[in-house]
């Protein structure tokens, strides 16, 4: 299974033909998102996991996006739903620039800035980009957009009560007329059909809530698909710890926070249910759905493939017993990476709690209040700009914090610090480090979390080196606290997580987890 898994995770661009029948064959979902089949005979195509009797070999055709296949002219099936497959766990795990071309892509870049500002964000001309894309996925950045804004709208379409002619523009389309055409290639049905169809099976099968007429404004509530297993209760109660009055909460289960989006604010709330994560929206802006859909993917992360992880970690003897216990154990990443890296220099040198406690009375102070508060959701978390404008000496922490943290601000508001979804990593962590007041730990936890790294490591992370002492690690080292030992237990920790890699993120929330669990 491991070599099976890694084959899924770390090369999927190796994957041939035959692999790809093999996986059709035992209608494997790992692959769902990974690649699609395009069915000849049918004009279709599918996830491989699609329950439909499967094809003849000969009559198959293997695309790496849905873009592609639709390129190649064929439609969507309307039993296993394709376009609504979990994304590849490919992009989170390489940071080339086609990586970094479809985590920007998928957040939206190209609906609200074009190939022109994805290219930009890359540091490549739109020449290379569309190449670079098209020679490994069969389809441009556009056409990948135009995929991605079709599932949008049926999203719309079908959970909301909204009239066709603000979906289309909400979803990104230029015209209503491009809206229908399109549609129509995708789906082989009109956007009427598609609403008309779904109320007959809301009424027989209830698989949707009803569209969203009389709710909250720009309420919507989607399902979210990942690659099981999956740990929710434990990924629920790790960012309920961190929670921040006013911008964040748990509630009879759910996790809800503020969020701020390109184009406004909003409020998600997310639980995890049987084989998918319910998602609840609610955006002053409908057009930033397709971002924070994304967003509250990374947030969970969603796309991971846990079995290729677990396959890998299983056979380690020091953290083989955590992975086989806890085989569906995530990485969560962030909704906002400025918001996450400000949020981890609050957190240096004090606990959680006086974390949270501080983050509650720097979102009153400097974040945006909400125009519809939510219960006890009142503020988005302050932007960089503002915080960057600040006083030092007027912030409530130490001042060499607070000088920490205006710089960092500072950094991300003039763009010479990027957290978004397409920033390379490498160049960010060194930026960081330059910083005053970013030691390896923040710049680590940074890298881990606001850019979703499967592969960051925090050795001197006191919770890392404690659960590992406690798993026996340093048993020929010397049990006391003071900086030598310490630094002799880093140095070890990291040396043993070499072995860990690319998985080394996962690593760290083992070993965080196992630490809950002792200290109960």
């Amino acid at each position: 299974m491991a070599q099976n898994s890694t084959t899924l995770a770390g090369g999927v661009a190796a994957l041939d033909d035959d692999r790809r029948y093999q996986a059709a064959v035992s209608k494997d979902p790992r692959f769902d998102g990974v690649f699609f089949i395009a069915v000849t005979s049918t004009g279709i195509y599918c996830r491989p996991s699609c329950p439909a009797i499967t094809p003849k070999r000969a009559n198959m055709r293997f695309y790496r996006s849905a873009a592609a296949a639709q390129e190649g002219g064929f439609r969507a099936c309307k039993r296993c739903r394709p376009d609504a497959s979990p994304g590849s766990p490919e992009w989170n795990i390489r940071a080339d620039v086609v990586a970094r071309a479809m985590r920007l892509i998928a957040d939206g870049v190209v609906d609200r800035d074009g190939v022109e500002g994805l290219a930009r964000r890359l540091g490549y001309e739109q020449r290379q980009v569309r190449r670079l894309v098209t020679a490994e996925l069969g389809a441009g950045p556009l056409a990948i957009a135009r995929a991605q804004r079709a599932q949008t709208a049926r999203i719309l379409v079908e959970t909301t009560a909204l009239p066709l002619s603000e979906i289309a523009f909400a979803a990104g389309f230029a015209s209503i007329r491009q809206f229908n055409a399109t549609i129509r290639e995708v789906f082989a049905v009109t956007p009427t059909d598609l609403r008309e169809a779904r109320g007959r099976v809301q009424k027989t099968r209830r698989l949707l809530p009803p569209p969203s007429g009389a709710g909250a404004p720009g309420l919507i509530r989607i399902r979210l698909a990942y690659r099981a297993p999956i740990d929710g209760e434990r990924m629920l109660g790790y960012l309920a710890a961190r929670a921040i009055p006013g911008v964040e909460e748990m509630r009879d289960g759910r996790y809800r926070r503020t969020i701020m989006l390109p184009n406004g604010p909003g409020i998600l709330s997310l639980a995890p249910a049987s084989g998918y994560v319910d998602c609840e929206l609610q955006l002053e802006d409908l057009r930033d759905l397709t971002a924070a859909v994304q967003r509250c993917r990374r947030l969970l992360d969603l796309d991971a493939d846990p079995q290729a992880v677990t396959g890998y970690l299983s056979a380690d003897p020091v953290l083989g017993p955590l992975a086989l216990a806890n085989p569906g154990r995530r990485s969560p990443g962030h909704v906002d990476g400025n918001e996450l890296a400000l949020r981890a220099v609050l957190g240096q040198q004090v606990s959680v709690a006086a974390a949270r406690r501080l983050g509650a009375r720097l979102a009153a102070a400097y974040g945006k209040p909400l125009s519809r508060p939510d219960g006890p959701l009142t503020h988005c978390f302050p932007e960089a700009e503002t915080l960057a404008a600040a006083d030092p000496a007027t912030l409530p922490m130490p001042r060499s914090r607070a000088l920490a943290l205006t710089g960092l601000a500072s950094a991300l508001a003039s763009g010479e610090l990027v957290l978004d979804p397409g920033a390379e990593r490498d160049r960010a962590e060194a930026v960081l480090l330059a910083l005053p007041g970013i030691g390896p730990w923040t710049a680590s936890y940074i890298r881990m979390r606001a850019l979703s790294d499967p592969d960051a490591f925090l050795p001197s992370d006191v919770g890392v080196l404690d659960a590992l002492a406690r798993l026996g690690v340093f048993g020929t080292l010397p049990t006391g606290t003071g900086p030598s030992a310490r630094a002799r237990a880093t140095r070890a920790a990291a040396e043993l997580a070499e072995s860990w890699r690319p998985w080394r993120s996962y690593a760290v929330h083992h070993l965080w987890a196992y630490l809950e669990e002792k200290e109960r």
